[in-house]
């Protein structure tokens, strides 16, 4: 049975059981505590938490309903691993709005570029005081993007990108478990990105794009390319 770390039961939010005990399961998935292949126990978490199991099978209920948890009575829940064809699907759709909202970017003049680079770096910031703290490095790493994203003025595919949120985190959270070094070069990467929008350089920001978005999937144990996402223009 899979058990969550220290950190993440000091996450565990305030609030009624069953929020509590959803909240602390579904950061510990997003985040790589609980891997996909996993099996937890409503014992395990009520525990941790000191409640009864009541909440959490609630929580549980919940949890596979967002396709989370597979529950398997008298033995517990599956925490669903992240299939190959959910990664790329995302990463495609990720790929179609950053590089729209990087050319608008390049298309700014050299104020708005400067804007938005402030913006960037601001979570770098984040992200580099975040080194111990992964759930801290993954929320800055979400608000990189939708820097960029949101400063392309298209409501509706900023509403999309948003949706992708926990997909977002689970994937770039389990490839920093896979991969210790996968914090540091996404922040490599993500400067690469910052600069090249500040420099108005398109061609080296679509491909910074295009590398970072590749080395996440390819963190993941998966190759980029077959089929194709990653490779729009």
């Amino acid at each position: 049975m899979a058990v969550a770390s220290d950190a993440a039961r000091a996450r565990a939010p305030r609030g009624s059981a069953k929020t509590r005990a959803l909240e602390y399961v579904k950061d510990a998935i997003l985040t790589g505590g609980f891997r996909g292949g996993d099996l937890i126990s409503e014992g395990e978490v009520a525990a941790a938490l000191d409640m009864s199991r009541t909440p959490v099978r609630e929580a549980f209920l919940r949890l596979e309903a967002e396709g989370l948890l597979r529950l398997y009575p008298q033995r517990g829940a599956l925490v669903v691993p992240v299939s190959p064809e959910e990664v790329r699907a995302v990463m495609e759709a990720r790929l179609v709005i950053e590089q729209f909202a990087a050319r608008s970017a390049c298309h700014g003049d050299d104020a708005a570029r400067a804007r938005i680079g402030d913006g960037l770096d601001a979570q770098l910031d984040r992200q580099r005081a975040a080194a111990d703290d992964l759930r801290g490095f993954l929320d800055a790493d979400r608000a990189f993007h939708t820097v960029l994203v949101e400063a392309a003025g298209n409501a509706i595919l900023a509403d999309v990108y948003s949706s992708l949120r926990d997909r977002q985190l689970r994937m770039i959270g389990e490839s920093a478990v896979r991969d210790p070094r996968r914090t540091a070069t996404i922040v490599e990467e993500h400067t690469v990105i910052a600069a090249a929008v500040r420099a108005g350089d398109l061609d080296a920001l679509l491909d910074a794009v295009r590398a970072h978005l590749s080395g996440t999937v390819m963190a993941l144990g998966l190759a980029v390319g077959t089929p194709g996402p990653l490779t729009v223009d």
